[in-house]
């Protein structure tokens, strides 16, 4: 029971310990510099990334995605169909 209030008691203080150390910005203090502009992420590569995009962006629903992702993968499965290797000697 000793055990379990120290290990309680240390997990507490670590926690309080990382939220006070936090680095506090003035909000009168105006920034070093401008920062640039956010670099535009690459477009997807794959089916699967424009789904997710799309997905994230709110262009479709979630069980639009899933829905076409079942379609994916039974096309997959029917292009590429899954072999298992022979039995060995029975």
């Amino acid at each position: 029971m000793l055990f379990l209030v120290l290990y309680v008691a240390t997990v507490v203080a670590i926690c309080l310990v990382t939220v006070w150390s936090r680095p506090t910005v003035a909000k009168d203090d105006p920034p070093a510099a401008p920062t640039p502009p956010a670099a535009r992420p690459a477009d997807p590569q794959s089916l699967e990334g424009v789904l997710v995009v799309k997905l994230l962006a709110g262009d479709i629903t979630t069980t639009q995605y899933r829905h076409a992702l079942e379609g994916l993968a039974a096309r997959d499965e029917d292009r590429h169909p899954l072999s298992a290797p022979p039995d060995a000697g029975v």
